[in-house]
Order: structure tokens, then sequence, then C-alpha cells
């Protein structure tokens, strides 16, 4: 190999070289940038959830309470995020801020109606069986929503309340909004666990979805 050759062979390794540290850098850089946005996105949804959630209105009075399922245990009795969100809703109801009720769930893995379960605890507590309606085929929040049509004529509600954890609460009133309710209010269930920072994380992409994705009728 001559000098000549050698020189450029030099030349055009540090040429590769330099140009492999830009790659690397922009990369970096690219990397850096979509951190950085991820981040300030988490943070600001995450506020805005749980501020959101935690707010409610100086007038809680509404025609109806749509309470929102959540796991029955074994036993057959409410789990305590349930028993929160129906611990609340007697709260309101004792108070005299709403008048019936609707009780939203599925039918659980551990083979509860949670519908059924949520009623017979209110009416244990003396929230008269006439005033509250079972829903035993809201198996998530968008047929909960749904499902209110199935009792209810929209033009005819003046207000409804929606009872459920607070993180879940600003999903839960786009979906019974966008299905013709207006005036929607939210009161939280009185109970916080570890298990509320996933479930935040988590509602910071379902919202979003839920917000930016309309459903699509068929």
């Amino acid at each position: 190999m001559t000098k000549k050759e050698s020189l450029f062979s030099i030349l055009s390794y540090y040429k590769s070289e330099k140009l492999n540290q830009m790659k690397n850098h922009k990369l970096k850089r690219i990397v850096l940038i979509v951190f950085l946005i991820s981040f300030v996105y988490l943070f600001f949804s995450v506020v805005s959830i749980v501020t959101t959630g935690l707010q409610e209105e100086d007038d809680l009075t509404s025609d109806i309470t749509l309470v929102l399922g959540n796991k029955v245990e074994l036993t057959g009795e409410p789990s305590l995020r349930l028993k929160a969100r129906l611990d609340q809703t007697l709260v309101l109801y004792n108070s005299g801020k709403i008048k019936k009720v609707i009780v939203s769930g599925g039918i659980g893995k551990e083979g509860f109606d949670e519908s059924k379960v949520m009623k017979q605890y209110l009416v244990d507590r003396k929230i008269p069986a006439n005033l509250i309606l079972e829903d035993n085929l809201g198996d998530n929040t968008e047929k909960s929503a749904n499902n209110l049509n199935l009792f209810l004529e929209p033009s005819s509600i003046n207000s409804i309340m929606i009872v459920s954890q607070y993180f879940h609460l600003p999903r839960a009133k786009v979906l019974v909004e966008r299905a013709g309710f207006k005036n929607v209010k939210t009161s939280y269930a009185r109970y916080f666990e570890f298990r509320d920072f996933y479930s935040i994380l988590r509602e910071t992409i379902a919202l979003p979805v839920v917000v930016l994705i309309p459903k699509i009728e068929e």
C-alpha cells in the first residue's frame, strides 16, 4: 500500500467515524427529546386527571346517580373500592342530593353480578329498592354510559351524577356526555390505595383515546 493509499484509508476511516459519531449524537438527541416530551405529557396528564377527579361541584344535587361497578370479593361482599363508591352514594342520598340510583356492572370473574351486590348493599342501608335500577350489562365504562339510554331519556334529565374513583371520573364523564346527557356531575369515592398509581398511569392513555378517537357507530 502506497503512502497516498494509506493516507486515503486513514482519512476515510476518520470520516466514517465522524459520521457515526454525528449519527449517534443525533440519535441521542432524538431519544432525549422524545423522553422529555413523554415526561412533560405524563406530568401534566397526571396532574389534570387527579385534580379534575378530586374536584366536585358546589351543588351536587342531581336527578339520578350512576354508580360504576368494581370487583366483588369471593365472599360476595363488595371490594373496598366498590364499597367506597357505594358509601359515597349513601352520603349523597342521605343528604338529599340525589333521588334515584343506577348501579352498573357486569359479571366478574368471581361469578357475582356486580349490580345485584351493589343494589343489595344500598338496600341494606335504607335506600328503597324501588329507587335503585340495575344494569348488569355494564362490563366496562363505555357500556355503562351507553346503557343509561336503556333506562333514561336524556332530554328528561336535568342533571346526572357519576360516582367512582377520582382517577376514573374524567373519562367516565366524557363517555356519559357522549351518550347524550348534559350537566354531568361527579363525586369521588373516599378511598385511596397504592394501586391508584397504576390506575392513574393507565388513565393517561385511556382518557386521550376516548377524547381523540370518537366511537365509530356501526
